[in-house]
């Protein structure tokens, strides 16, 4: 069964850039441009993995999974966070938020696939043990 994805980001062609590297792989990928969205689309579609901007409009990228690991359906989704403006400590926040890794744009299209993989193979893993 595919895995689906969603894609967290304000910017079209920053949206596109990430469903371009996704491409390749056989996901579904999902779409939400705000916070408010992403919580929306996540509750209605379970994703197996999310990748989160940082800086969304209406609610921060940070606010939303906090609010995701509130609940109980999402505690152990994995969540990568995603910033244009990496700044010393915002790694820190973005795990401390709740994500569980962290990535700076521009988004490297070897990178991000193999980080995707590892998480949903540890996921998985996971949920079997």
């Amino acid at each position: 069964m595919n895995k689906k994805i969603l894609i967290v980001e304000d910017n079209p062609q920053n949206m596109r850039l990430t469903e371009m590297v996704l491409s390749a792989e056989s996901y579904t990928l999902l779409e939400a441009t705000n916070g408010e969205e992403a919580l929306e689309v996540a509750k209605e579609e379970c994703p197996d993995l999310i990748i989160m901007d940082v800086q969304l409009p209406k609610m921060s990228g940070l606010e939303v999974t906090r609010k995701l690991r509130e609940i109980p359906e999402f505690s152990r989704t994995p969540i990568i966070a995603i910033t244009a403006y990496a700044m010393k400590g915002d790694k820190e926040k973005a795990l401390d938020a709740g994500c569980n890794a962290y990535l700076s744009k521009p988004i490297s299209a070897r990178d991000l696939p193999n980080l995707i993989a590892k998480m949903l193979l540890q996921r998985q893993e996971e949920g079997q043990g």
